[in-house]
């Protein structure tokens, strides 16, 4: 038997709830912990980070050096670009960039969940044409062994004979995405036991984000079901029909229905509109929303998750009332600074970089 994607999120969501007192971390509305899962294969280490920090805001990264991974995953702000699809280095991208901020707590990436890992993601993302661009693997080392700093840095963050590679590249970029995490929100507060950090509002909102049915899909600590764990391991994805509920003005308006999500990656008729659920932690802040970017505000974006997900419609108040909630979700931001990179003296890593074949 076939499910709707609403239907599977939502036997899902029942089933933690009811095995909630056996097992404690699977409540259905846990703070947000101080880090994400971390890989047996790539523990942390500060030099990793610093390393990973470094490659992270480097345009040297890119084909002709007009964009950083920071450029469309800007953790200045919300980790996202604000636009509705972002601008790579050599094109355009389909896809609005979703934040990077606690993705971590992700067992897939990109909307459609092609990625089981950062790793995975990274190896794919720095070649990418709406990316980074770089012709190959090859390219990318040859452009980063030019730089005498990074190789410092990579003999440090990475004890063997050779340190650089691009499986270390992708490795030290993913330690540093883990550290994004945003913790000590209103509602995570709230949950741990100050019970004053919610407004009348937002509590109330809180109670129409249950009842309406949007915590089906959207709980844990993420907000975007499972985390890997004790019921998902890392790859197995978590993943909603969008649009649920076909044919409705909204879809039409804002083109919901024309990319069709995981089919693209699987080429399975049954993964038709499938996407992994995203995570609303932080979403005031990474407008504009869905897949494509196409709806410019919060308390849009409520009303169109009403009707194409569960067909109910909302009064402005309830609206109103769930966007309070959904703030109280901004979570506390870690201060960021820009990083010294490593320098060339002398000559261009561009023009010095001549990539193998």
């Amino acid at each position: 038997m076939f499910l709707r994607g609403s239907q599977i999120c939502a036997l899902l969501g029942l089933v933690m709830v009811l095995i909630a007192p056996v097992y404690a971390q699977f409540s259905p509305f846990q703070p947000l912990p101080k880090e994400p899962p971390i890989p047996a294969n790539n523990p942390m280490s500060a030099e990793k980070i610093a390393l990973g920090k470094n490659l992270y805001f480097d345009s040297r990264l890119s084909i002709n050096g007009t964009v950083s991974c920071n450029s469309c995953h800007n953790i200045m702000a919300g980790g996202d670009d604000g636009r509705a699809v972002s601008q790579g280095a050599l094109t355009k991208g389909k896809r609005s960039a979703p934040t990077v901020w606690n993705a971590g707590f992700h067992s897939v990436l990109y909307w459609d969940g092609r990625a089981v890992s950062f790793e995975d993601m990274l190896r794919t993302h720095l070649l990418a044409r709406d990316a980074m661009a770089m012709p190959n693997a090859n390219a990318v080392v040859a452009r980063i062994a030019v730089i005498p700093g990074y190789q410092q840095q990579f003999a440090q963050a990475f004890n063997e004979t050779k340190p650089l590679s691009y499986e270390n590249i992708t490795k030290a970029l993913a330690a540093f995405l883990r550290t994004l995490v945003t913790p000590d929100s209103a509602f995570d507060r709230y949950l741990n036991g100050e019970k004053s950090a919610l407004s009348e509002t937002a509590l109330r909102g809180y109670d129409h984000f249950i009842n309406t049915g949007c915590a089906s899909c959207h709980f844990w600590v993420n907000f975007a079901g499972p985390v890997p764990g004790l019921a998902f391991n890392m790859g197995e994805g978590f993943y909603e029909l969008f649009p649920n509920y076909v044919g409705s003005a909204y879809e039409r308006k804002y083109k919901l229905a024309d990319d069709l999500g995981r089919y693209h990656v699987t080429k399975q008729n049954y993964e038709r509109r499938m996407w992994r659920v995203p995570s609303l932690r932080n979403i005031a802040l990474t407008a504009p929303y869905f897949h494509n970017g196409s709806v410019a505000s919060l308390d849009e974006a409520v009303r169109v998750m009403a009707v194409t997900q569960l067909k109910k419609q909302l009064t402005p108040q309830e609206v109103s009332e769930i966007v309070e909630f959904l703030n109280s979700l901004t979570g506390n931001f870690p201060e960021q600074t820009l990083p010294r990179l490593p320098e060339t003296r002398n000559f261009s890593a561009f023009a010095a970089t001549k990539p193998a074949k």
